[in-house]
């Protein structure tokens, strides 16, 4: 992107104050991370949740920051930092950040039709479903998630941060080189975190979509009510900014099913398209449904239309996310038959119900599935393609929602026949201590220790062990990191991935592929 005037930057953000120097120093790019802060960069110090960004200034400062971003309520940090750099002050320096990015990036999003997707489940299926669609109706779309960034044309292979939203100035990065690709959609899943935390403030929805909503993070939201409000926040949105370039009328996709639909389509005055399994009022639908180990068949219908569909994705509630992609489409305009045949194009979501075949007697599944709703689901699905037995590894994140030690301990013990508990991503917490907690809701829910679970706080080995005791006509599912590349243990971030190191610990029991 081309460099801009720190005055034109600071005219665009709201209460901007320039508290010292001159507008007239030339940005480069714009960063919240002092340790990307290169010469010209406009460094916004971003107050955290573990560390403050003002305890960063110098730093900045020393590695060539044009100017610096300052919150007024902290004076102290800023106010005798050395030299003559430019300081702006703002009163919120993550609604700053965000209108900073947007603007150094010459607003994206308004060149594109963008589509959010939240809910607690299905965001990152739906976005995939979507994108293939989209794709299959002739259009280019970009995609930004938890699995990857995608843009069609690029080398663009996804982002590094362990978030599905990433903080403004990427979103922003990633919205231009969509655009810079030739996009005309960009799909985009909206966290509660990523927007409750202003990162998709400047972000100009012409499409929100909401799959669910239960009980989950909690550790930053405190309650139901407030996680619910910042997925809602995604809708509100939907009023506050202009129609898309592409003249679409704006929508609020729900899913009916859910009782948060009406809660969502509260927030917002757009029209309404609802799709879902059992609503009568669900203008999007599904019947003759015929569920699959390796897919599902159904009748789609849309508003004066109906078409057969498939997917390459086994349960019901993929057919329910394949409503949500479809639900989305003809909002946007997509013919029937082409919504159709991106649906059978989608080859499935890496970590998402992925199965591991080296030629081994027995099945084995990898799925992302980390809270306990999530973790019951997919033994509800596994269990009917079970030939026998159904195992199952499974852990709770460190310094996250406590919650999701019961939820996933409960859900094993109710739907396994045996589980190994481990750790996920013990981050600051102790990983023993996680992986005791969930065993005891093990035992609360009945279960013996020792002959219906093990507690094995390494990774690996608890892999290692559920392979071993499997047998033929078993099936294994290990759960919680799907397509993730790394264990957050201790501050430090290790390579990891779960589909890598069961292909290992099967060919260590003599089954491999050559």
């Amino acid at each position: 992107m081309s460099a801009r005037v720190l005055a034109s930057l600071v005219a665009e953000m709201p209460g901007a104050e320039l508290v010292r120097g001159g507008g007239d120093a030339v940005v480069e790019s714009v960063e919240h991370d002092s340790r990307r802060v290169a010469p010209g960069a406009l460094f916004v110090a971003v107050p955290g949740f573990t560390v403050d960004g003002h305890a960063f200034l110098a730093d900045a400062l020393e590695a060539g920051a044009a100017a610096v971003v300052v919150e007024r309520g902290r004076r102290g940090a800023w106010r005798h930092l050395p030299g003559d750099a430019p300081i702006v002050a703002v009163d919120d320096a993550r609604a700053s950040l965000a209108r900073a990015a947007a603007v150094f990036h010459g607003h994206p999003g308004r060149e594109l039709t963008v589509i959010g997707v939240t809910g607690t489940d299905g965001k990152t299926t739906t976005s995939h479903l979507l994108t293939s669609i989209l794709e299959a109706s002739g259009a280019r779309a970009g995609r930004l998630g938890t699995v990857d960034a995608y843009v069609p044309g690029t080398d663009i292979a996804g982002h590094t941060a362990r978030m599905t939203t990433p903080e403004a100035p990427q979103v922003q990065r990633l919205l231009r080189a969509m655009v810079d690709g030739g996009c005309d959609y960009a799909v985009v899943e909206a966290t509660s975190h990523g927007l409750a935390l202003h990162r998709l403030d400047e972000v100009p929805f012409a499409i929100a979509a909401f799959t669910n909503v239960t009980g989950d993070h909690l550790d930053f939201h405190e309650s139901f009510e407030a996680y619910r409000e910042a997925k809602g926040r995604l809708f509100a949105a939907l009023d506050g900014t202009p129609p898309p370039a592409s003249g679409l009328a704006k929508a609020a996709v729900v899913n009916a099913d859910d009782p948060s639909a009406s809660f969502m389509l509260g927030l917002t005055g757009q029209r309404a398209v609802r799709y879902g399994l059992e609503a009568p009022d669900a203008e999007v639908t599904a019947r003759a449904i015929e569920l699959g180990a390796s897919g599902s068949r159904f009748r789609l219908r849309l508003p004066g239309a109906e078409v057969g569909a498939e997917i390459r994705l086994p349960a019901l509630f993929n057919v329910a996310n394949a409503l949500a992609a479809a639900a989305v489409a003809s909002a946007a305009g997509v013919a029937p038959d082409a919504i159709a045949r991106g649906l059978a194009a989608c080859p499935g979501v890496p970590g998402r119900m992925e199965r591991i075949d080296e030629g081994q007697p027995f099945d084995v599944v990898v799925d992302y599935a980390h809270t306990g709703d999530a973790v019951r689901k997919v033994l509800a699905v596994l269990r009917e393609l079970a030939g026998r037995r159904l195992l199952i590894v499974v852990g709770a994140a460190g310094e996250r929602d406590p919650g999701r030690r019961f939820g996933v301990g409960r859900a094993a013990a109710e739907g396994a026949d045996f589980a190994v508990f481990t750790n996920e991503d013990p981050r600051g917490e102790d990983p023993a201590r996680i992986v005791r907690e969930i065993g005891r809701h093990a035992e609360d829910a009945g279960r013996q220790r020792g002959r219906d679970f093990l507690e094995i706080e390494d990774r690996r080995e608890a892999i290692a062990a559920a392979l071993a005791r499997a047998g033929e006509g078993d099936l294994v599912v290990i759960c919680g990191k799907g397509h993730e590349r790394s264990i957050e243990l201790g501050g430090e971030s290790i390579p990891w991935d779960d589909r890598e190191v069961t292909r290992e610990e099967l060919a260590r029991l003599g089954h491999a592929r050559p």
